[in-house]
């Protein structure tokens, strides 16, 4: 079961967005707490730049 399947069945649980581990220091130096839909955000993103470069190559 992945974390998708996961939070698809616990609605709720994907509209709080708990921090899954970890903070990031922003702009103005406060912690933000990391969640599963930054990390998610994070790998589309990874995964598109991915794509883009063996089209180019």
């Amino acid at each position: 079961m992945s974390l998708q399947d996961n939070a698809a069945q616990c609605p709720a649980t994907r509209q709080q967005q708990e921090p899954v581990g970890g903070f990031i220091i922003d702009g103005q130096g406060r912690e933000v707490p990391i969640t599963e839909d930054m990390i998610q955000q994070a790998c589309d993103a990874l995964e598109e730049s991915r794509q883009s470069a063996n089209q180019q190559a």
